[in-house]
């Protein structure tokens, strides 16, 4: 075999116990000394660098864990946690003059969560108190919980605050690489336009107050890619925003929506290395119908005007597994990869290898061998139990090791 597919995930990992419970005790406003925190961390994120890396994940990364969550399943942690690292928010229950953002020249405004057309569809299903859509307890961060808890409000101008956190993050990662002995890893940034999903009552337009977002997170942007690391943009934003749209929209105002935040986040990376980047798109991290799903098919143009050298796409999911048909026609551009989720968060049923393997050699058939990167749908930290996460892991490798054989026989 000359040539291997490369292995990854889309970010977060399961956090261990001592972690979450930490976390509790910070949020429930317990003193807790800035050493035993920093301590914590560092110890967790080297050991999971470790394990992704004994596994066999060749591009590994810090699990999100410097993203607090304070239970285990958590589906919001990619998002809340940019409030702690911008200022010019408030909560939204303190700001009591205020519209709701209403994007002009669009013919529709987004709903909170609990709005999704895909919810009122199946209401009684996302009703039901066992949970089933969310997997149980699901933590409530300052961003606000899962179900349509409130989300702080822009009150003033955008600036990005997160500088000690960020780069302890950085040096957390670097240290555990080195411990690892590996050279490669990624680290996810919210995109501008998923973290535009909240109300805004000081800027001028919703252009403007894209644009401000964009230009606070650039600094996040490039400090990961100027510590060698590959910036992950995760923007779940682009596809399921659609379904949040009342009433549903027409395609062609959709997508102009979803320019003016393309156009926002390109801005933030210019000068930025196109393969340092790599954009995640997925249609939600929760366990539910997804019937109300924008089609790959109407957005793969949107996802390749981001100025990015990959493509990370939600593609095992049972609801989006046919769409790799899609890249026939929506053609990679030369030197670009797709990085294609062949394991999913949204089932606890372990993918066998040859099922991964099948995936990842149909992609190939259409984007080239070499440009394929096998990865997972979304994140598994906080969707799946810690066991079922590492098992999915487990077969993403078996599964690529498999599909390389195939792709690259002894000659």
């Amino acid at each position: 075999m000359t040539g291997r597919i490369p292995t990854t995930h889309a970010g977060s990992l399961p956090r261990p116990t001592a972690l979450i419970d930490l976390n509790r005790r910070i949020a429930t406003g317990e003193t807790v000394s800035a050493a035993e925190h920093a301590t914590l961390l560092a110890s967790t994120v080297a050991d999971v660098v470790r394990e992704q890396c004994a596994l066999g994940i060749t591009i590994p990364d810090d699990g999100e864990f410097g993203k607090a969550t304070t239970a285990a399943h958590d589906f919001g942690a990619w998002q809340s946690y940019i409030f702690d690292r911008v200022s010019g928010f408030a909560p939204a229950a303190t700001v009591t003059d205020r519209a709701l953002r209403q994007p002009a020249g669009f013919g529709f405004t987004l709903g909170r969560f609990r709005d999704r057309r895909d919810w009122t569809m199946f209401g009684d299903f996302y009703r039901d108190p066992s949970g089933a859509a969310f997997g149980g307890k699901v933590a409530v961060t300052r961003g606000g919980g899962i179900g349509g808890g409130q989300r702080p409000v822009c009150v003033g101008p955008v600036r990005y605050t997160g500088h000690a956190a960020l780069q302890a993050d950085i040096d957390n990662m670097h240290a555990a690489m080195r411990a690892a002995g590996t050279r490669h890893g990624f680290m996810c940034s919210i995109a501008p336009g998923s973290f535009a999903r909240t109300e805004d009552a000081h800027y001028a337009s919703d252009e403007e107050y894209v644009h401000a977002i964009a230009e606070a997170l650039r600094e996040e942007y490039r400090a990961i890619v100027e510590a060698g690391l590959i910036l992950q943009l995760d923007d779940p934003g682009l596809p399921d925003s659609w379904d949040m749209a009342n009433p549903e929209p027409p395609l062609d105002a959709y997508k102009r929506f979803s320019r003016v935040r393309i156009e926002a986040m390109n801005h933030a990376l210019r000068g930025l290395p196109e393969e340092r980047i790599r954009y995640h798109v997925c249609w939600g991290s929760w366990h539910g119908p997804h019937v109300t799903d924008i089609p790959l098919a109407d957005i793969a143009d949107l996802v390749l005007a981001v100025n990015a050298g990959e493509y990370s796409i939600e593609a095992g999911n049972v609801r989006h597994q046919h769409e790799w048909a899609v890249w026939k026609d929506a053609r990679l551009p030369d030197g670009k990869r797709l990085v294609p989720g062949v394991v999913s968060h949204s089932t606890n049923v372990v993918e066998a290898p040859e099922l991964v393997a099948e995936r990842l050699v149909r992609y190939a058939n259409v984007a080239g061998r070499d440009n394929i990167v096998a990865s997972t749908d979304c994140g598994l930290g906080g969707r799946v139990h810690a066991q079922i996460a590492w098992a999915k892991l487990r077969s993403l490798v078996q599964g690529a090791e498999i599909a390389s054989r195939q792709l690259w026989p002894a000659t």
